[in-house]
């Protein structure tokens, strides 16, 4: 069963970046330095306990037990696929669970994960949109499956693993959309890039978003994570019907954010594009693609639809799929066919759906 400690009438530190760590630890008289202490154990693997933070002084330790807590993901709900991957359940305060999925490669470990309880965006392909939206995930929260990862992989026979013993990567491709809980978001971005938090790069840190336009901008200066945009079509009746944040932010509308996100010359926005069998999968929807996105510096993952027996759509043939992408290749694009992974545990793309214990 999956499990969460932490109690709700404390401070959660890990809800904090370190600036926020350091200016709660000045609240309660202390150094600033104290803050970055602090921050240096949080994120350790096998720290569970104020009193193992041994180079802080013992009234200073008490003082925190009092008043705070850290909170930590443990014994998951956890599913294996049969191509390595790995689904988590985590348990929140509230009981309600939320998913990551763990993608290993023999050079590189990608983690997806959540950044809400649910998702509002009710995409009518998604069966995390049938579950309707809950709640916005903390920060602990986020950064929490993270660290619950990592834990796994630390105490996973060598044998298992598939990939390295640490997590390379890290996707916000899990349940809710992460430009709904912008503020929360990056403050786990902030926490995971810490040398004294986890000590990830930017770069390899994705946040995907099916399109929320006036968020961009705030991403785009706020962070360096690279961005990914769920398309899925080329025509606003298209996607009104797939995707109905389209009819509050069009194409049109979509687009030019994306021209205007504030990136280094030589990074590129990847858009995502699902295909579903006889809905925009057609030649000429492939060649208005790559119209559509001209200026601006790109690339494009196909995605052939994981297919549920609670959602009408199917995939198209592997011919179909191979002809979209010529034709976006021959007008120049860098096209990548992305292969569904964890499809039989229901831990693909648009397959999350964590329910209330």
């Amino acid at each position: 069963m999956a499990g969460f400690s932490g109690k709700k009438s404390k401070t959660d530190l890990k809800n904090f970046s370190q600036d926020q760590l350091v200016s709660y630890v000045e609240s309660l008289g202390q150094s600033p330095f104290r803050g970055k202490q602090i921050m240096g154990w949080l994120y350790r693997p096998g720290i569970s306990e104020f009193s193992q933070m041994t180079d802080l002084a013992k009234s200073f330790r008490q003082l925190l037990q009092e008043k705070c807590s850290f909170s930590i993901f443990s014994d998951p709900l956890i599913e294996r696929a049969a191509d390595g991957c790995v689904k988590f359940g985590f348990q929140l305060d509230d009981g309600n669970i939320v998913e990551s999925v763990l993608i290993p490669e023999p050079e590189r470990n990608t983690l997806c994960i959540s950044s809400q309880v649910g998702c509002a965006m009710k995409c009518t392909f998604c069966l995390t949109g049938t579950m309707g939206f809950s709640r916005n995930l903390t920060p602990s929260e986020i950064v929490n499956q993270v660290c619950g990862v990592r834990d796994f992989l630390l105490d996973e026979p060598e044998k298992n693993l598939v990939g390295p013993v640490a997590i390379t990567n890290v996707v916000f491709m899990g349940m809710g959309e992460p430009l709904n809980n912008l503020d929360n978001v990056l403050t786990s971005i902030e926490i995971m890039t810490d040398p004294r938090g986890l000590n990830l790069a930017e770069r390899r840190i994705t946040v995907s978003t099916c399109g929320i336009a006036p968020k961009l901008r705030e991403l785009g200066r706020k962070s360096s994570v690279n961005l990914a945009i769920s398309l899925h079509a080329v025509d606003d009746k298209t996607r009104n019907e797939l995707m109905p944040i389209n009819r509050t932010y069009p194409l049109k509308t979509l687009l030019g954010a994306c021209r205007n996100f504030p990136m280094p010359k030589r990074k590129r926005i990847m858009f995502e594009y699902i295909l579903l069998k006889g809905i925009n999968d057609s030649d000429r929807e492939a060649r208005e693609l790559a119209r559509m996105l001209r200026k601006i510096p790109c690339k494009i993952n196909l995605l052939p639809y994981n297919e549920s027996p609670h959602l009408p759509y199917r995939s198209p043939d592997e011919d179909r799929i191979h002809a979209f992408q010529d034709i976006l290749r021959k007008a120049h694009y860098s096209v990548f066919i992305r292969n569904s992974r964890g499809s039989d545990i229901s831990a693909a793309c648009g397959q999350l759906a964590g329910k209330k214990k």
